[in-house]
Formats: C-alpha cells, structure tokens, sequence
C-alpha cells in the first residue's frame, strides 16, 4: 500500500455484498456515517473528513464504490445502474449491524446518496450532498439525450457512452497526467466539436496547495491498477437508470439534506444548475434542505477540507442520532 495511505491510518477491509466485494477503508466508533466518493477518485477522497469526524465521535466509513479502487469490478455497463450501488450500500449498512446511517456524498457519490435516500429513506438519518443537487427525472426524454441537448457532444457524458472510446483517449496520456487533468479542473467540461475531452483539459504542471505530487500518486497508481472502464460505466448505465426509476416519477427526498457546492464548480455555474437550486423546484423535490455555497470549485473536500468538514459535523449534531 503506498505510504501516503498508510500515513491517514485507516482500518482496511473487503465487504461482500450485492454479489461483489467491496473494499471500505473506516476509522473510530460511534454512528457510522458513509463517505461516498465520486470521478475520478475512490476512499482516499476523504482522507482529512475520515480522521476528523472520527476524532468528533463518528464511526466513519469510505468505500472505493463498485468499478474503483480496490473493489470489485463488474464488466457490463448495465451492471453499473443507480439500484446496483444502492444495492452495494444497503448491503454494506446491513453488515455493519445498522438501522440508520449517515450519507455524505460528492459528484457521483453525491448521485447514489440522493437515490439512496429515495429508495430507502428508512436507513438514512440524513445526507450531506456536494456538487451535484437532485434533479427530476423527465418523463420524456433519456437523461444522455437531456444532456446533450445542454451541452452538445463535446460534454464528458456523451463522449464517455460509447465503450472504449474514452479509454482509448485516456491510453494517449500516463495516469499522473490524467489525474492533474482531472482533479485540477476549473472551468467546465466541455471539449469542441470532434476533440477527445482528454485532450482538451489543460495540464496544470503547478499544483495548489491543497493538493499534492504524493497525492496525485496515489491516484494515479490506483487507477493504474484498476483501470477506467468501471468509472466510465456509471456514465454507460446513465440510460438504464433512466428506465428503471419510471416508478419514481415525481417522487420527493424525505430525509433531511444539506446540500454543500463551490461557488467556482463548473456544474454549479452552468446549465442553468444555480438558478434550479436557489429556485422553488429544488426546494420541493427537497423539502427539508439547507443549501451552502463555499469557496472552492469541484473536488471542495479537498481544496476546501475544514469548511466542509465543519459542514458536515454540524448538520450531524443537528441531525442527533439514538443508538
């Protein structure tokens, strides 16, 4: 294990469940709180809010998701659909003995937390979602085609679709080089017409503060290891995960949510995504949500790790669980 993993002195595991294994890394005792990570990452996203929530009392637990890190990873796309990961969490709460767990979810994490407090507001004592809000599921039209028609065929989503193509892509550039493309984004994800979106991010030679060469390595050697197939099929089953929610339709979040974004995220800044979560439409999807803008643009638990973190203890001491 690379030494700067060791260095955060985490508990390690691997957990069947659903019909994979899925590998956590956790640390302290107390009410188990979920730290869900998002692209391109895996546990190690968390790795200043594992220490300090357990340093605050909480049994803290952060899963490479289905596809990443050191967890099992399914070859077909369609095994890749939002009832899969939830299914992969429930699984996980249920081995470690709990009725009702805390989420915390960011990007792609943030996506399962928001369908997990759907299908099962039973098990979730609240959510903490950053980045990515929760959007309707429109009755119509498939959710690759919404998204392209917002943002065109330049947009990560689309270009991710078609099974190999991105990975091809990917392949022209070492892992340290796409990790800085990727983690050190600031504007949004759109490529012009007929160019690879790994090929239009910029490469940023000089890192920021709040990210390090030992950690770009981690990374980087992680995904080396398991390759970027599993994460691309999140974006594969988008469609699929569009079908199966029909039953959903026009279904609310009953649990109580704090929803956390940067006020420099590109997602937030765009497509009409600020306008939705400042409007009334959100706040009835989500009757009970706090939304706080912070400093910090995509990857906030990182760049912005106090703030967050301080967030998320707060809505957890406003949230008491009995055990």
């Amino acid at each position: 294990m690379n030494m700067m993993m060791m260095n955060y002195q985490v508990d390690h595991q691997r957990i069947k469940t659903n019909g994979i294994w899925m590998h956590v890394a956790e640390k302290g005792m107390g009410p188990l709180v979920l730290l869900i990570h998002g692209f391109p990452e895996f546990w190690y996203a968390w790795r200043h809010q594992i220490n300090f929530l357990a340093d605050n009392g909480y049994h803290v637990v952060a899963p490479d998701l289905r596809g990443y890190g050191d967890s099992d990873s399914p070859l077909s796309p369609s095994s890749y659909t939002m009832m899969h990961i939830v299914g992969d969490l429930i699984g996980l709460i249920d081995h470690f003995g709990q009725q009702k767990v805390y989420v915390v979810g960011h990007d792609w994490g943030a996506v399962a937390g928001w369908y997990l407090s759907l299908f099962r507001p039973d098990r979730v004592m609240g959510f903490v979602a950053l980045t990515v809000p929760y959007y309707p599921r429109s009755p119509n039209c498939k959710t690759v085609q919404s998204i392209k028609k917002i943002y065109g065929d330049g947009c990560h989503v689309i270009q991710f679709q078609e099974p190999g193509r991105a990975e091809r892509a990917f392949a022209r550039y070492d892992y340290t080089t796409v990790m800085k493309k990727f983690l050190l984004i600031t504007d949004k994800m759109i490529a012009p017409p007929d160019m690879e979106i790994i090929d239009f991010l910029e490469t940023k030679w000089s890192l920021p503060p709040w990210l390090t060469e030992e950690d770009i390595q981690v990374y980087a050697e992680k995904f080396e290891e398991s390759g970027f197939t599993g994460a691309f099929n999140y974006y594969r089953a988008m469609d699929l995960t569009w079908e199966l929610l029909a039953p959903w339709q026009g279904s609310k979040i009953t649990v109580p949510v704090k929803f956390i974004v940067g006020d420099k995220e590109f997602g937030f800044q765009s497509g009409g995504a600020k306008d939705f979560v400042e409007g009334d439409e959100f706040k009835s999807l989500v009757p009970d949500v706090e939304v706080v803008i912070i400093d910090g643009h995509h990857f906030i638990q990182e760049e912005n790790p106090q703030e967050v973190s301080n967030q998320i203890l707060s809505f957890l001491r406003k949230h008491p669980m009995d055990l």
